[in-house]
């Protein structure tokens, strides 16, 4: 850290990962900006913090947003450290009837919107010398699997924009990376599951198992382990521009 009480901005903070992520930069220090959807979710979060938090409520699909929660992080507590944009969403339909809107929204918010965050950060923190930006995309963002292929597309499509971004910046200071996570114990997944036994007629636990056992270790991911992979991305200065797997194994590249 580069000061006492650095700032970091967590994009998606009202559960899940982002939630967990949150906590544990809160817990080691860092004053915390949460942006996510839900002011209620946010406000559940900061109470689990146990150090500052501010609560930015806002549709981070919208350019508007995102430089408004910046401006509002920065007048607040000056220009971030830290960025780890988490805000994501999934949809699962065959390819030839995935939708354009289905489309269009997996680009808008796991694509442009993590992209509008790296390009607003990113001037700050060259002018510092120092940041750490990292992103939650998926195994998706190295895999195909049947049914998701616009969720695939966007996820491809940020670890490109990690890599290109990792290179660019490999000079000033600035790390970018992205964690990729198997199926994780969410309320997404939990979606999932329901999608996947209202779809097949399975049972719930059917469900899970079968997802479970994509993981090689049979078991959902849990969010405290994709928030260490995540810090370890923002004290290792030596790790940029990559895609760092967290699946039990089960995607090996």
């Amino acid at each position: 850290m580069s000061n006492a009480n650095p700032v970091a901005v967590v994009v998606g903070a009202g559960r899940g990962i982002g939630r967990t992520v949150a906590v544990r930069l809160s817990s080691e220090g860092y004053r915390v900006a949460l942006v996510a959807r839900s002011e209620d979710q946010l406000c559940e979060t900061a109470f689990r913090c146990p150090g500052q938090t501010l609560v930015l409520p806002g549709d981070i699909t919208s350019a508007e947003t995102v430089d408004r929660v910046f401006s509002v992080a920065e007048e607040t507590w000056g220009s971030a450290e830290v960025l780890v944009a988490n805000a994501g969403a999934s949809t699962s339909a065959p390819l030839t009837k995935t939708t354009d809107q289905q489309w269009a929204q997996m680009l808008d918010v796991n694509l442009t919107a993590p992209f509008r965050c790296i390009r607003r950060v990113i001037p700050n923190m060259v002018e510092r010398g120092h940041g750490r930006i990292v992103v939650v995309a998926s195994v998706a963002a190295k895999q195909g699997e049947p049914y998701i292929s616009a969720y695939t597309a966007s996820k491809h499509g940020l670890l490109g924009v990690v890599r290109s971004a990792a290179a660019e910046l490999a000079t000033k200071g600035v790390t970018v990376n992205a964690v990729c996570p198997g199926y994780v114990d969410t309320s997404m997944t939990e979606q999932t599951i329901a999608v996947i036994a209202e779809k097949t007629g399975r049972t719930p636990e059917q469900a899970l198992a079968s997802l479970e056992a994509k993981q090689l270790n049979r078991r959902l991911v849990l969010t405290e382990e994709v928030a260490e992979v995540v810090w370890l991305c923002i004290t290792n200065a030596a790790i940029s521009g990559q895609g760092l797997n967290i699946d039990g194994g089960g995607v090996q590249n």
